[in-house]
């Protein structure tokens, strides 16, 4: 039999979850957790994270919190010592900053973006790699965006980011081919959670709250961690390679039914 199909059940597995602290990520570590993952939490913020892990905990499941800015090499690569083997991993850290033209963007935004999306996600997939490879059947999930299959007005830099994104995970999938590691891209579209917006807008949640107006009902975190869950608990030979999720309401990056 093959390394995959000798491995452990999903108890004894761990599963890191990076930007637990709010939104898709926390709805993740609950999703996993619940799928009997012992979940991993890694943010910035500590003590939402260690919130979290003790909510989870509570609700009879296995979490324990780590915190951790993944832009920091060093720190990612300590992180990464403490793990012979690991089963998932799910790149979810990143966002957006500004909805500015290219014109008029700042580059300090555009840094920033790429920094935490793509270079934030190369750190944590290099130094975890290892670890899955060991699992004998690892699974690594990219939290893309429809941002990185398209464009839109004023979305430049997380454009910019999230096609990088995409593309790492896309070319990853091919030079780790034939070893026991899936590559999963899961590209959500319009998803109004707590903190997405309004940091985009630097806080103000007057314009955060006109990205959802009029729209029936954006995808919620839930909807993507359900989404996310269901792809990592596949059997080991089925890899999703992408998977958009969009709410109905939305049919591209550009067209939105609203109801205003």
């Amino acid at each position: 039999m093959t390394a995959a199909a000798n491995a452990a059940p999903a108890a004894t597995r761990i599963a890191i979850v990076t930007g637990a602290n709010s939104g898709t990520g926390a709805a993740t570590a609950r999703g996993l957790a619940a799928a009997g993952y012992r979940v991993l939490l890694t943010a910035r913020r500590k003590d939402r994270i260690e919130a979290l892990a003790a909510e989870i905990t509570a609700a009879g499941h296995d979490a324990m919190a780590y915190a951790l800015d993944i832009t920091d090499r060093t720190a990612v690569d300590e992180f990464a010592t403490a793990f012979g083997k690991i089963a998932v991993l799910v790149n979810n850290a990143g966002g957006a900053l500004g909805a500015d033209t290219i014109a008029a963007g700042d580059p300090a935004d555009w840094r920033q973006m790429y920094e935490t999306n793509v270079i934030g996600t190369l750190n944590v997939t290099q130094a975890l790699l290892p670890a899955l490879t060991a699992s004998g059947d690892g699974t690594i999930v990219v939290l893309s965006s429809t941002a990185g299959h398209g464009t839109y007005e004023g979305g430049g830099g997380y454009v910019a980011a999230k096609h990088a994104e995409h593309v790492l995970a896309e070319t990853l999938r091919l030079e780790i081919v034939g070893t026991p590691v899936r590559v999963i891209e899961v590209a959500p579209g319009m998803v109004k959670t707590e903190e997405f917006a309004t940091t985009r807008f630097g806080g103000d949640t007057e314009k955060a709250a006109k990205v959802y107006a009029g729209v029936p009902a954006p995808l919620t975190a839930d909807d993507v961690a359900d989404t996310i869950t269901w792809a990592v608990t596949r059997p080991p030979h089925v890899n999703i390679d992408l998977l958009v999720v969009r709410p109905r309401a939305q049919a591209s990056n550009t067209k939105v039914h609203r109801e205003l």
